[in-house]
Formats: structure tokens, C-alpha cells, sequence
């Protein structure tokens, strides 16, 4: 999953924001529209959307509603659009954050490493005996830690938030690996035989993960 998605027309300043963004270490993923915006972001997923609302054909506004139809990812709106009525709109519409552009690249920063922690400071996932802490990426199973990497953490996380549904392959590689990522589909396949490995009394016969075949993987309690 892409950590930002930069909604942005000006090619420049679209840039250079890519640019501070990965310095700082996130993933990004840069759009010019808005129709490319909500198709990345319907492929990949975003833990947060920074929108500009001038852009062509849909803009700022309908994108930002688009995304409220279904998650609760954070959206700050970045706009040289100032007026009170534009800015109503956007925080109705579900905009955690509306920022008058031109704005100082180290204040907007802060204000993204805030919503990042506040987002990582939910409580704990659990389900039987595997509890996920959310604030720290740690698994545990029946209390005991479990060694995981970052990535065995998000799909293990995806796969639980989603109990009981079949996740394609498609959906969970695109999702967790996501645009900037030079991995290959069968990376999937390795991370869910070492999750198995991990967390299954018998990885042989897994309890929790299960293979759908011809489809993905579902996890059941």
C-alpha cells in the first residue's frame, strides 16, 4: 500500500513535494487528475491523500467524496482556494485538513507525521490468540511475540481486518507492495508460507490462513 497519494496538476510542484515526501522516507504516488487519482487508489490504497481541487475533468471536491464513500483514509486539501464556502465544503465532503497554498513544506511535514501518528496510536488488532499492536507493527501469538517483517505485518493485518472474505492475489500483492515496488507477484506466495510458518500451530495444514485456490487467501479464526 502507498503510504501518500499526491493529488497535484502542477507537474513542478507535484514534483518537488514527491520529492521532501520520499526523503522522508514515505512511499509516494503522484496523479495529475482526478479520474487517475481514485484508480490508484482503487488498485493500491493509500494511508493518506494529499488533493489539490483545481484539476482537470473531476476535481478536488468529487474526488475527496468518492473516497468517503468507502474509507476513512485522511484527505488534506492542498488549494490555492480560499474562499470560507470552499473550505466548508471540503471539511463537509470528509477533508480532515484544508491548507491555503502557498504553504511551508516543514509545517505541512508536521502536520503529516501528526495524522501518521495519531493513525498508528489505534487500538490493538486481535482475533483468538493473535493480537496485532497497531502503534508498533508487533505480532503476538498467545502472548508469546512473533518475529514478522513489515510486509508479513501488513498482509497478516489485511488478512485479519477482512475475516472470513477471499482476497485475490491481485488485490493483496497490489495492495501491500503497491506502485513503487520491484517485487514480483510470487513474493505473495513466499510472505504467506513464512506467515504460516509464524503463526499456524501446523503450517502444513493452516487453520487461520487459507489457500482459495484459483483465487487468493481468506483467514478464519
Amino acid at each position: 500500500m502507498t503510504d501518500i497519494l499526491i493529488v497535484e496538476d502542477n507537474k513542478e510542484l507535484c514534483g518537488l513535494l514527491t520529492d521532501f515526501l520520499r526523503a522522508e522516507g514515505y512511499t509516494v504516488s503522484p496523479a495529475d487528475s482526478g479520474e487517475k487519482a481514485l484508480a490508484i487508489f482503487e488498485k493500491y490504497g493509500a494511508r493518506l491523500v494529499l488533493l489539490d481541487i483545481n484539476l482537470p475533468g473531476m476535481d478536488g471536491f468529487a474526488v475527496c467524496r468518492k473516497i468517503r464513500e468507502q474509507n476513512n483514509t485522511p484527505i488534506m486539501i492542498l488549494t490555492a482556494r480560499i474562499d470560507k464556502e470552499d473550505k466548508l465544503n471540503g471539511i463537509i465532503l470528509g477533508a480532515d485538513d484544508y491548507i491555503e497554498k502557498p504553504y511551508d513544506i516543514d509545517i505541512l511535514i508536521a502536520k503529516i507525521k501528526g495524522i501518521f501518528k495519531r493513525r498508528l496510536a489505534m487500538d490493538n488488532l486481535s482475533d483468538g490468540d493473535i493480537t496485532l499492536n497497531l502503534s508498533d507493527e508487533t505480532v503476538t501469538k498467545g502472548g508469546k511475540p512473533v518475529q514478522v517483517t513489515s510486509k508479513e505485518f501488513e498482509l497478516l493485518k489485511m488478512l485479519i481486518e477482512n475475516k472470513g472474505q477471499t482476497l485475490t492475489k491481485d488485490l493483496l500483492f497490489n495492495r501491500i507492495w503497491g506502485l513503487d515496488s520491484e517485487s514480483e507477484p510470487q513474493t505473495l506466495t513466499v510472505h504467506i508460507k513464512w506467515l504460516r510458518q509464524k503463526i499456524e500451530d501446523d503450517p502444513k495444514d493452516p487453520a487461520h490462513i487459507l489457500t482459495v485456490w484459483g483465487k487468493g487467501y481468506r483467514w478464519e479464526s
